[in-house]
């Protein structure tokens, strides 16, 4: 995740994430300042470190960090939740991604007040 989503979960009350290995890539966050997050500066930092951790599949979050692992083709699938309500203004989801991002719908959950909750494979670009 990044900066951004990590404060956000900072709100919550509980931490959203106990029990799990959590990275954040920051450029601006102070490293070793909370014990239940690795601050990384930079993606080939992290990216290496979770190779070294034997990582297999990560949840990438934040909407800056979701566009620089989708530009360099390590996200395999995007799940995308929607709530039935417009939006006047606000930032693009993911913002500029250096081109369409083809998908292919896998599954759709339905969820009470209206909530769906699609997952796509994303497809190789031409």
């Amino acid at each position: 995740m990044g900066r951004g989503t990590y404060e956000a979960g900072l709100a919550f009350g509980p931490w959203p994430h106990e029990g799990l290995h959590c990275a954040v890539l920051s450029g601006s966050l102070p490293l070793g300042a909370d014990p239940r997050v690795t601050v990384h500066r930079d993606l080939g930092g992290l990216l290496s470190a979770l190779q070294e951790r034997g990582t297999k599949s990560v949840y990438v979050d934040g909407g800056q960090v979701v566009r620089t692992f989708l530009r360099e083709g390590l996200i395999d699938r995007v799940t995308v939740t929607t709530v039935p309500v417009l939006i006047g203004t606000g930032l693009p989801l993911f913002g500029p991604t250096g081109g369409d991002v083809p998908l292919e719908h896998l599954e759709t959950e339905v969820f009470g007040a209206g909530v769906v909750q699609s997952t796509y494979a994303v497809q190789p670009r031409a």
